[in-house]
């Protein structure tokens, strides 16, 4: 049985207590004592050295299971239990945070909204697209990699393809790793040609073959050889043709979860018909020996996740129409992915002061989200994929932004690019935060007046001067939301 849960939601295991009454509800499960024996052992998954993919609790009689901003399937433990945490945050939860914006009375108390708006229907945050958006920018596409984590050594687990988002986010990837492959031209390479002859010799004889072919059926003119030819039809790119095919088998088979459908059939187009005379025989053992050229580093990238994705599906094609499948335990990282879906939007707008942004600006084992450096623009950015900030603020994420602002090596960092910069000026500290509520966003101007949709950096300085975009209690510390894109469910 597997257990079910979205992002930043608990599920409880309890023990049943012979002696008293239990009700079944839909976050928990009751155990007898041999099976909850099993949660003993159970321990809190790491994602990296300061995160968790899913946390878990004990207490006495009840075991706790947190799901955080991780998304991902996995086995919990040796219980022989499964955890599948889906792509969706509790829209009604947004809805709470912004109504409490609102200085109307309200005729239902706050408690008793917010609990309403607990049941309401959560939103599915399209991650797909966001990650189109990071692979379509080389300044971003090289992060991709670090915001997954795939254990191919585990047993797999079986799932409905409607809920697999490894492979489409694999898939993604591939494509845009692909379509930077074409837009350069594909490598030309020498490779190995095997040809019977007519009339002359080329290369070496394969006398085998030869014999075979020629020599026992008389045909004495004909010579069969192997020679090298330099062109693309070369193993690398009939290796690309091989996933490529694989990519548009699996796509036109589940177009729902590709929402952004017209997106992926532009790239398909494009890249389809640079690959028409590539042929598709190809040996993967081959693949181990080929040498790196730094002229064209986008090969070794799709040809990496390639392989991720034709081991996803046993090399057989097959598969890739199946209703259930199965897959290794992964977790995507939700908060890096939102982290660099802004980053991607700085980088857009801001082309000409692209030197000025710092992505990961790393000192003393510290590492700041983004950092400015821009003569009259200088902030610290701290990007937090965290709902709270529609009504309020956690000073633990105010005093660790402002912290960064205190180091040494970020006080350089901008005296480096502005000579004027007195080390005792405070530095502008700005919170990112996710907005959800996308369908009202353009009609709540007085109550989303802090959504940011020019991401230049005049106008997030301009946002600065408005009084709901300031953390009020603190000195030069602000917040900005960003909106991320949605499932339309109705659509």
């Amino acid at each position: 049985m597997g257990i079910l849960l979205s992002e930043h939601k608990s599920f409880l295991i309890k023990r049943i207590i012979s002696e008293e009454p239990f009700s079944e509800i839909h976050d928990e499960l009751y155990l007898d004592d041999d099976s909850f024996q099993l949660f003993n052992t159970l321990e809190s998954k790491k994602f990296n050295h300061q995160s968790f993919s899913f946390s878990v609790v004990k207490g006495e009689n009840q075991c706790e299971i947190k799901a955080g901003y991780f998304v991902g399937v996995d086995w919990l433990g040796k219980t022989g239990r499964t955890i599948y945490v889906e792509p969706k945050i509790n829209a009604g939860l947004s809805q709470y945070f912004q109504n409490c914006l609102s200085e109307e009375e309200n005729s239902i108390p706050a408690t008793e909204e917010f609990e309403s708006n607990e049941k309401a229907e959560t939103r599915e945050i399209n991650y797909l697209k966001i990650l189109l958006d990071i692979m379509a920018l080389p300044q971003t596409a090289g992060y991709s990699k670090e915001i997954i984590q795939i254990d191919w050594k585990a047993h797999p687990i079986s799932i409905d393809q409607k809920d697999d988002h490894l492979t489409p986010f694999l898939i993604v990837q591939f494509l845009q790793h692909l379509k930077t492959i074409v837009r350069k031209g594909l490598k030309k390479s020498y490779y190995k040609v095997q040809e019977n002859l007519n009339s002359r010799i080329k290369g070496k004889v394969l006398l085998g073959p030869h014999i075979k072919k020629n020599v026992f059926k008389n045909r004495l003119t004909s010579t069969f050889c192997e020679f090298q030819v330099f062109g693309e039809d070369h193993l690398e790119n009939r290796f690309l043709k091989k996933v490529l095919a694989f990519s548009i088998s699996y796509i036109g088979n589940n177009p729902l979860l590709f929402s952004s459908g017209t997106e992926f059939k532009h790239i398909l187009n494009y890249c389809r018909p640079a690959f028409e005379h590539i042929s598709t025989g190809v040996n993967e053992d081959q693949l181990k020996n080929i040498r790196k050229n730094p002229f064209f580093n986008e090969y070794g990238e799709a040809i990496r996740i390639g392989q991720l994705i034709l081991k996803r599906f046993s090399y057989n094609i097959t598969k890739t129409t199946r209703k259930k499948i199965e897959t290794p335990p992964f977790w995507i990282d939700m908060p890096g992915l939102f982290e660099l879906y802004f980053y991607c939007q700085l980088i857009k707008a801001n082309p000409q002061d692209q030197r000025y942004i710092h992505y990961q600006f790393s000192t003393y084992g510290n590492h700041l989200d983004i950092l400015i450096s821009k003569p009259g623009y200088e902030m610290v950015i701290d990007t937090k994929y965290k709902l709270k900030y529609t009504k309020s603020h956690i000073h633990k994420d105010i005093r660790q932004v402002s912290g960064y602002s205190r180091l040494k090596k970020v006080i350089n960092e901008i005296k480096s690019k502005n000579n004027t910069w007195e080390e005792d000026k405070v530095i502008d500290c700005l919170i990112i935060y996710p907005y959800l509520d996308q369908q009202n966003a353009g009609q709540q101007e007085n109550t989303s007046s802090s959504l940011l949709k020019d991401f230049s950096l005049a106008n997030i300085k301009k946002q600065f001067e408005k009084t709901e975009n300031q953390i009020t209690v603190y000195h030069k510390v602000f917040k900005l939301g960003i909106n991320l894109p949605l499932i339309d469910k109705t659509g």
